[in-house]
């Protein structure tokens, strides 16, 4: 497995991570066995680095994890933990979000106990907490690092501004942003500020939600059919940019998905790609990717296949926008 730094002062990591969000039913129904099954697959590829959040499932990811986890392969995991997501019984979202000091320290409590651990490797609040500075929650979430219970401090979907503030207070090893060819806004402020304070970033969505390569029956029935990008002409406009991706990849003998997640590869040695697997089989695809190379001619043909700014539609709907302080140009 190929490795990169998770930041100057995180640890190494695998260049492709797994993302877990999918096995607890977002997106669609998930199995159980698949899910171990696609962890064990992951770990014996030699990814070390397993994304997850205390929401996801209302808990049940975590409790996934650990299970999978269990004999011996915690030593070869990496958690990385997001927190601070409202949601009802029912699984609604809605609620906001809370990062307050004591909140902070409360969701990782039960992190702790449901993973199963004594420590959890990369801590960061799911979004910014209008209503606490963010100078506050890095603040106890250092004293979690300097009690033990945890490694690494990153943060996720935050502007420029903010990813200053946080790393005044304590060093941040990675920012989880969504990037892909459909997801260029970081490139603008975000990515330069990471690179110029050594922090990494570990990027979700690189597949387009599964525009790349996924099932689009599924997509069509899932979550992902309210958002902007998957209803009406904005998803016919933006299939026909995934058909002109899927061409290029055709060409050079690879799949839709490899090319996408090896476009992320080749933007910058400090991002790490999620890939949101739930079986094996998706799993190894995503994989080959660290074989495929591009030279500037094929980098040149995906430009032109998928343009930047070409994808129609936001990513989230109006109101999960406003919760995204990395959306804020500064």
């Amino acid at each position: 497995m190929k490795t990169r730094k998770l930041g100057t002062a995180g640890p190494d990591v695998s260049a492709i991570a797994l993302g877990c969000m999918a096995m607890s039913g977002v997106g669609g129904p998930s199995d159980r066995g698949e899910s171990i099954a696609t962890i064990h697959a992951a770990l014996d590829a030699g990814i070390n680095l397993f994304d997850t959040g205390d929401f996801y499932g209302n808990g049940h990811n975590e409790l996934l994890l650990a299970g999978a986890l269990q004999g011996g392969k915690r030593e070869r995991a990496l958690l990385s933990v997001k927190f601070g997501a409202m949601r009802a019984p029912a699984g609604q979202w809605g609620g906001g979000f809370d990062a307050r000091p004591a909140a902070v320290k409360n969701w990782l409590a039960y992190s702790l106990v449901r993973l199963g651990v004594d420590y959890i490797d990369v801590y960061r609040p799911a979004r910014l907490d209008p209503q606490v500075p963010i100078e506050e929650t890095v603040g106890a979430i250092a004293e979690m690092v300097k009690a033990g219970y945890v490694r690494y401090i990153g943060l996720s979907e935050v502007s420029a501004a903010t990813i200053r503030r946080a790393n005044a207070v304590h060093p941040i090893v990675d920012v989880q942003l969504e990037y892909s060819l459909f997801t260029r806004g970081i490139e603008d402020t975000i990515l330069p500020a990471c690179r110029e304070l050594g922090i990494g970033v570990t990027a979700y969505g690189v597949l387009a939600r599964g525009l790349f390569g996924g099932s689009m029956a599924q997509t069509r029935t899932s979550t992902r059919a309210s958002l902007p990008r998957f209803t009406g002409e904005n998803l016919e406009k933006n299939l026909a940019l995934a058909d002109a991706l899927q061409r290029v990849a055709g060409a050079k003998g690879v799949s839709t998905g490899q090319i996408a997640i090896a476009w992320v590869l080749h933007r910058s040695a400090e991002i790490v790609p999620l890939v949101g697997a739930r079986r094996p089989a998706q799993l190894a695809d995503a994989l080959g990717a660290l074989d495929v190379t591009l030279d500037a001619a094929e980098l040149a043909a995906i430009e032109a296949a998928v343009p930047k700014g070409a994808a129609v539609g936001d990513r989230y709907n109006p109101h999960q926008m406003r919760e995204l302080d990395s959306e804020v140009r500064a």
